[in-house]
């Protein structure tokens, strides 16, 4: 790939500086090279049936996937809405929001922008801290009209982090890759609606909806899926 190029997603990679983040594999540690080979051949089908309106309808959004090394090993840093906003009120997510016109354009750097600058604004990290390793194709959450792309990071250089803002955001955990790969945390989550998909129960919640989604994908792509009871379903509302 020639430097500064748009790759499969439509993302920039290695970006001239100015132009924004590059996407960058350099001094990745080893653990992480089947998330970047996954990332480089994964098509948008094999992720989500849902997907970006050919029509281009849909607001344009981002989220960080960061992997960080902790003391148990490889992990993904994640955060829990506040109970009381109006969209996905409660819910365990990746850091991210919609692209601000600031961000630029969203089909070169821009969701790269955006994916750092919500961490930096929901969690307290310091983006300076991340290498942007990948980027995969966009999905679409239907509920919202949110056109999503997943951004990958490493973390590189940790900082401080927790709830910024307690109105939008409850709290932010690491998860322990080693959790979510355990069988005994995989279930399948049960939509009032009836809608069945992953969900993982791990640090006193009930990950699901678009955030398992794409971390059952990465954990499938990347060969880490170990076999787990998909009959084993759980309501929305369970708790530890």
């Amino acid at each position: 790939m020639t430097r500064g190029t748009p790759d499969e997603t439509g993302t920039k990679v290695g970006a001239r500086p100015g132009d924004g983040p590059a996407v960058t594999t350099d001094g990745l540690p080893e653990w992480l090279d089947p998330v970047v080979e996954a990332a480089r051949s994964v098509q948008p089908g094999q992720l989500s049936r849902f997907l970006p309106p050919e029509d281009g309808r849909g607001r344009q959004s981002a989220v960080l996937v960061l992997f960080g090394e902790g003391a148990r090993g490889p992990e993904l840093l994640l955060m829990e809405r506040a109970g009381t906003l109006r969209s996905h009120a409660g819910q365990p997510s990746f850091p991210g929001g919609a692209l601000d016109p600031e961000d630029g354009d969203p089909h070169t750097t821009g969701p790269l922008l955006a994916a750092l600058r919500e961490a930096e604004e929901e969690t307290g990290l310091d983006p300076s801290g991340v290498q942007i390793f990948g980027v995969l194709p966009r999905l679409y959450i239907p509920v919202s009209k949110f056109v999503v792309t997943p951004v990958l990071g490493w973390w590189r250089d940790p900082s401080p982090v927790g709830a910024v803002d307690l109105a939008e955001t409850a709290r932010v955990f690491t998860v322990p890759v080693a959790d979510l790969t355990n069988p005994e945390h995989r279930v399948t989550t049960v939509h009032p609606s009836g809608h069945l998909g992953p969900g993982f129960t791990v640090e006193s919640a009930l990950v699901w909806g678009f955030t398992a989604g794409v971390i059952d994908r990465i954990l499938h792509f990347a060969g880490w899926e170990r076999p787990w009871d998909r009959s084993r379903q759980v309501p929305l509302d369970w708790r530890a």
